[in-house]
């Protein structure tokens, strides 16, 4: 393996545990795990994820400050943790039931909280990502208040949909309100949280007289609609609807994912 090669990976590494993504990862595995027996395994996994995260943390950066979403992850993981050992069966069949929508809703407030005293949590991240000359340019920092909003958004709809399972559906399990809206929700922000950068870092190129391809609003959606097809395969395979809709998921799944690709929407 070359130098460039070596400088591109160690490159891709460091923005990886840099990114937003990374502290929102035991809040995604406890969201997708949690369910009806579930509990102590979804709290373990988030738990062990946050620790392992935290020591990394400091590891790689020694001094460095904690973050909000690091601060949020200990204290509600840890909390959950210590609650789900102690409480009794009942309480522990109703936290099974109603705890991933508690979670999701603790980190849409998280989210709007953090913009409401004008930090949003993203911009922790970003700013080591950044010279510091960046910091308070207003591109910079509106940047961080959609990707902090679009995350916010996307539990919010996961906790919606996990609340509809629950209260209307009485069906936590149900595999639409339950997997596929929320993952779809995540898979969405995910996304958006690489695309948008990569949006603005090209129309300041441009604006600044540089050749730069600005990702197209098509780009953007190329996952979720990938997303189609495997929902469709579950849908056939679970009986989770009637056999024309899942293959209607696969269909369009390929042809909208073929079509994005080829051709989308200037961003």
């Amino acid at each position: 393996m070359n130098t460039a090669t070596d400088a591109r990976e160690r490159h891709s590494a460091a923005g990886f545990l840099d990114s937003p993504i990374l502290g929102m990862a035991p809040w995604i595995v406890f969201s997708v795990l949690v369910g009806p027996g579930r509990f102590e395994i979804a709290v373990g996994a988030a738990l062990a994820i946050t620790v392992l995260l935290v020591v990394a943390g400091r590891i790689r950066a020694p001094g460095s400050s904690w973050k909000i979403l690091e601060i949020a992850d200990v204290v509600f993981f840890a909390a959950l943790a210590v609650i789900g050992a102690l409480v009794s069966e009942a309480t522990l069949t109703w936290l099974e039931t109603y705890a991933g929508e508690i979670s999701n809703l603790a980190l849409v407030l998280i989210a709007f909280g953090s913009m409401a005293v004008r930090m949003p949590f993203t911009l922790q991240y970003a700013r080591e990502r950044v010279p510091r000359a960046h910091w308070h340019s207003k591109e910079f920092v509106r940047t961080n208040y959609l990707l902090t909003g679009a995350w916010g958004l996307a539990f919010l709809v996961a906790a919606l949909a996990g609340l509809y399972g629950d209260l209307v559906l009485h069906n936590a399990n149900n595999l639409w309100t339950g997997w596929i809206i929320q993952i779809g929700a995540i898979i969405l922000a995910l996304r958006f949280t690489e695309w948008y950068p990569d949006v603005v870092r090209a129309r300041a190129a441009r604006a600044g007289g540089e050749p730069a391809e600005v990702p197209t609003v098509g780009a953007l959606f190329v996952p979720l609609t990938g997303y189609l097809l495997p929902v469709g395969i579950v849908v056939l395979i679970a009986d989770a609807g009637p056999a024309w809709l899942g293959i209607a998921l696969i269909a369009g799944g390929v042809l909208l994912t073929r079509t994005l690709r080829r051709s989308g929407t200037p961003a």
